[in-house]
């Protein structure tokens, strides 16, 4: 009776009847040759139609792991059976079984990956349908794993990045698969695949520049697209820059559409980002290159944003953005650049153009906009744009500031928001799976260097100050100082940390001159006078940091001349410290270098400022000059320099020296020092005396220290 009902519940159940008794063969199966047999059936039938996925697990719970194991392992076949076809019949349920999520992430089937990457460079008849079988099935299980949310990561620690890559040099059967499990991987853990399978990556790499530099057909358009996911976080091969190069020089100099052209200036924005323009040859073709891609950046961006209602394609526009960046560099430097002096003023014109559509874009936003990454990088390039030209557009720059201060004032107050649209950009710029070099998410940071020129101009200064721009950069300054402070590891922090805490110094600078009342009037300026005391006493003795050192010292000088009734200057423990330390900075620059052949020493660079002076040396008279300002506004400070015995060093450096050897602006400096120490204190003018001083004054005709000293 049971017997007879069976058929019609199978019908009813959607069950396959034949695969339901090849199954109740394999489970009467009593010894291997018999299971082999019902297996071969088991398995005929699930390719001969689609199952479903309560079938899937029947046949799972009937056939279960221990026999597929024996499959992929076993070294003696059947008489009359190639070994291979055990293997294919194994894979064949791994790749059924791997169809459900579930099992595809089980410890059995991760457990395979090593033995399944062997598979996939065919051993044998090339063209044999069982092989041929179970490379499919070992691709499907593989990709199956990879769709895991660890899969990615157990495959590349079972070697198969390497595998892939073998499988696809060799351009056997099933090649094309290994690529794009390849995409996939990398796209989901780019980083751990570059650092199981470095050589075997570049040489995949390199395959596909050489097929890239050689296309004539559509295919170079697709792998435009593959190639930014093969570029090494490290260094590209310059055999490998030099195919993408010429590959893209035909591609952007032909006449394009739209699905043609995107994908090249994304290929072009990536290498950009990687390499700056070391993979553009020098000479002729590598210029009318680089304006080539300029221009047709800039042509993308206005046409994107200048035109109203226009759908923008922002991965497209942020990598013509890099482009852009790339012009503005190439523009700018003075040595050994791609770009002629004509091509130059050309690019800066077409440039502006481009960054007047930003600006338009930018005055758009709405407060709902503004965490979007687009809107993260159209700041960018505009501040990229302000770091080395103000003085065009400066009435939409001026329209657009109180935009600016508010949104780096969202994102700075948003910090982790920030670094998540940082990364965000990246994706944009590079492809939508795989980012780059990272940008930075720290939005206010690009935009000092532009406010650094802005301060110095009335207009955009006074907009800058009402929009409350200057107790940002304090609080942001005093942010990024903590990271320098001790308890944390510098060595280990990014050079645009030094670099911004410098450029927040020269924007100080700016205010401090330009505007002093505000430097009395806004608490946060105290807040900062107090960090700054505090700190350069142990930034003075770090290697590697004067220039910070120097920022610091002299920023502290010009903002204790305005803040020199604050209770904090008079004569504390701090403020002590602190002009101690500006003291060894201001002292130490000079030392007397003997010359050979010659009585007198000369006046040179210590070594420490030698390397830097270029970039020092302003701050060095600037500091000297404050200093000088400092001492008649501080009682307490003339006695100090006098412990220090820098009035006296400074005249025994001066004395064993050459007179010729000293420039007039270093005599000035000096006696600017000199001088006021001596009126300010009747002790500096006695150790002055016995350091023959008045004689030291005659020999640099220093008349007014002369004077000074000769009274009593």
């Amino acid at each position: 009776m049971a017997s007879d009902c069976e058929p019609a519940l199978n019908q009813a159940e959607g069950r396959n009847p034949t695969l339901e008794r090849y199954l109740g063969a394999l489970r009467e199966a009593k010894n291997d040759s018999e299971q082999f047999a019902a297996l071969l059936l088991v398995t005929k039938a699930v390719k001969a139609g689609d199952i479903d996925a309560k079938t899937r697990r029947r046949i799972f719970d009937a056939v279960g792991f221990t026999f597929p194991n024996r499959l992929l392992t076993t070294k003696e076949a059947p008489d009359g059976c190639p070994d291979h076809v055990l293997r294919a019949l194994g894979v064949a349920l791994l790749a059924c079984f791997c169809s459900d999520p579930e099992l595809a992430a089980h410890p059995q089937v991760l457990n395979k990956i090593p033995i399944l990457s062997t598979f996939l460079t065919p051993r044998g008849d090339p063209d044999d349908a069982a092989r041929r079988s179970m490379i499919d099935d070992t691709y499907q299980c593989l990709t199956a794993v990879a769709g895991t949310p660890r899969g990615p990561r157990h495959l590349i620690a079972g070697g198969t990045v390497s595998a892939l890559c073998q499988a696809y040099l060799g351009h056997g059967y099933g090649f094309d698969q290994a690529l794009a499990l390849l995409v996939g991987l990398l796209a989901a853990a780019e980083t751990q695949c570059w650092k199981e399978a470095e050589p075997d990556l570049l040489a995949v790499l390199r395959g596909l520049s050489e097929d890239f530099q050689k296309a004539e057909d559509a295919s170079k358009f697709e792998l435009c697209q593959l190639l930014p996911l093969f570029l090494p976080p490290t260094t590209v091969p310059p055999e490998c820059l030099r195919d993408l190069q010429a590959g893209l020089a035909r591609i952007l100099g032909s006449k394009l559409s739209s699905w043609q052209r995107n994908p090249a200036l994304k290929l072009a924005a990536r290498l950009a980002h990687a390499c700056g323009s070391d993979w553009i040859p020098a000479g002729s073709s590598g210029s009318k290159f680089l304006a080539l891609l300029v221009n047709l950046a800039c042509v993308e961006v206005r046409l994107a944003l200048e035109e109203p209602g226009s759908e923008v394609k922002e991965d497209v526009v942020t990598a013509c953005y890099a482009l852009m960046e790339l012009g503005i560099q190439e523009c700018t430097r003075c040595e050994q650049s791609l770009l002629k002096e004509p091509q130059k003023v050309q690019l800066v014109s077409i440039m502006k153009e481009a960054i007047a559509a930003v600006i338009h874009y930018l005055q758009q936003v709405g407060s709902e906009k503004q965490k979007e990454p687009f809107v993260f990088a159209s700041v960018r390039i505009l501040g990229a744009w302000l770091a080395e030209e103000t003085s065009s557009l400066r009435k939409e720059i001026c329209q657009l500031l109180p935009f600016l201060v508010r949104y780096a004032k969202t994102l700075y107050e948003e910090a982790e928001e920030a670094n998540d649209l940082s990364q965000q950009v990246a994706n944009l710029a590079i492809s939508p799976t795989t980012p780059g070099p990272s940008w930075p998410g720290d939005a206010l940071r690009l935009l000092l260097p532009g406010w650094c020129h802005l301060t110095v101009e009335d207009g955009p200064r006074e907009i800058l100050i009402k929009e409350g721009a200057p107790s940002l950069l304090c609080k942001y300054f005093l942010q990024h100082w903590e990271l320098t402070s001790p308890g944390h590891d510098t060595s280990v922090l990014p050079d645009s940390v030094e670099i911004g805490l410098q450029t927040c110094c020269h924007i100080f600078l700016n205010l401090v001159v330009t505007a002093p009342g505000l430097i009395k009037r806004d608490a946060c300026f105290t807040s900062l006078m107090n960090t700054l005391m505090a700190s350069l006493p142990a930034l003075v003795q770090q290697q590697g940091r004067l220039l910070l050192a120097a920022n610091v010292a002299t920023l502290g000088l010009l903002m204790a001349r305005l803040l020199s009734t604050s209770p904090a200057l008079q004569g504390t423990p701090a403020s002590r410290g602190f002009f101690a330390a500006a003291i060894l900075f201001l002292s130490q620059s000079h030392v007397a270098r003997a010359t050979p052949g010659s009585d007198q020493a000369l006046l040179a660079l210590s070594p420490d400022y030698e390397g830097i002076w270029a970039d020092l040396q302003e701050l060095w008279f600037l500091g000297m000059q404050a200093f000088t300002g400092c001492v008649p506004l501080l009682p307490w400070l003339a006695p100090a320099a006098l412990r220090s015995r820098w009035p006296q060093e400074l005249l025994q450096l001066l004395g064993s020296v050459s007179p010729t050897s000293v420039k007039p602006e270093m005599v000035a400096a000096y006696q600017g020092v000199l001088v006021e120490l001596a009126r300010a204190n009747r002790l500096c003018r006695e150790a002055m005396r016995l350091q023959a001083g008045e004689e030291t004054a005659s020999h640099y005709r220093m008349a007014a220290l002369e004077q000074c000293l000769s009274e009593p």
